[in-house]
């Protein structure tokens, strides 16, 4: 039903790219990180709560259409519906029924429970994409609230040293969680780099709790950020902008940083695994939960994961797309 083209995958019954790196004619959207909504298109198709997010990004005059999840819309000879995804705020699996069965396509998505999005929901299908981005045995995610204790904790003792703590995340998805999840332990003010105020402000409209937020641009000049939050995108690190912090620790907050050598080689001083993907252990909980008779694999470790189901009797083989997932660390995201 789906075919690689040189813009992205394609379905020919339906008269549809989903998450094109070409401009298309019409695109389906699973969500808004720059890496599966590119600009250009003629039109789009996405999950309701996505449209504020393509609309930030890509203009407000560009042609934006939401479908609410579990709404069924019939496209060409195919009928499509959109299913949280639980990876950030609107992302969805696309479900395609038509002539050659039911496929869904899972975009980038996360079994752990999240405050600033909807909860992953298993779709059954004949042929699932899943991504891989931590396709390996090594990936397995700690307790989200573990983790936010050890950034809080590590918050808490950066400002006895009298420096200010920046923590490195993407700009959709990433920084709106920290800031939720972090609502457990606190109510202050983050710092918040004004790439990150858009999204943030998308994301209190609708609905999500967070703590209050504030840009350097509204703090008077001169005053300490000693043992302030900071968060930033990746973008940042380096610029100008940075030499009003003053004295500081910085850390990533990725499930790259399950990986020590990267942490090094990227020369933080903390990594803190906290990822928006599903580790090994919830993507092959979720190949068997589809009921799938077969998988195709993309992006980040296709391969070995692809392999792994291939040894349990699974079809499974992988599919070319340009999609980086968190590997790819684009600030669009």
């Amino acid at each position: 039903m789906l075919a690689e083209t040189a813009d992205g995958l394609y379905c020919d019954a339906g008269g549809f790219h989903v998450d094109p790196w070409g401009a298309v004619p019409r695109a389906l959207i699973t969500h808004a990180h720059g890496d599966h909504a590119r600009a250009s298109s003629a039109a789009y198709l996405c999950a309701t709560p996505t449209v504020p997010l393509l609309r930030r990004r890509f203009g407000s005059d560009v042609i934006v259409d939401g479908l609410d999840y579990g709404a069924t819309m019939r496209i060409g000879d195919t009928r499509v519906s959109f299913h949280p995804a639980g990876h950030v705020l609107g992302s969805a699996q696309i479900r395609i029924e038509g002539a050659d069965g039911v496929w869904v396509i899972a975009g980038d998505y996360k079994r752990a429970a999240d405050p600033t999005c909807e909860a992953f929901e298993p779709v059954r299908c004949d042929t699932f994409i899943t991504e891989s981005t931590f396709g390996l045995p090594i990936y397995r995610w700690d307790a989200t609230a573990r983790v936010i204790d050890d950034i809080h904790a590590w918050w808490q003792d950066n400002a006895q040293r009298g420096q200010a703590s920046i923590v490195f995340c993407y700009t959709i998805g990433k920084a709106q969680r920290l800031l939720a999840e972090l609502t457990r332990v606190t109510d202050r003010t983050v710092i918040v780099h004004g790439m990150l105020t858009p999204m943030i402000d998308i994301y209190r409209d609708a609905g999500v709790t967070m703590l209050p937020t504030e840009t350097l641009v509204e703090r008077p000049r001169g005053r300490s950020l000693a043992g302030e939050l900071v968060l930033a995108p990746p973008s940042a690190r380096g610029t100008p902008w940075m030499r009003r912090l003053g004295d500081f620790s910085d850390a990533l907050a990725s499930g790259l940083m399950r990986v020590r050598g990267v942490r090094r080689q990227r020369a933080y001083d903390r990594g803190f695994v906290l990822s928006d993907h599903a580790d090994w252990p919830a993507l092959l909980e979720t190949v068997k939960d589809t009921g799938a008779s077969r998988v195709l694999t993309t992006h980040g470790h296709a391969e070995p994961l692809a392999r792994y189901l291939r040894e349990r009797g699974l079809d499974a083989s992988t599919i070319r797309t340009a999609w980086e997932g968190e590997r790819g660390m684009d600030d669009s995201e």
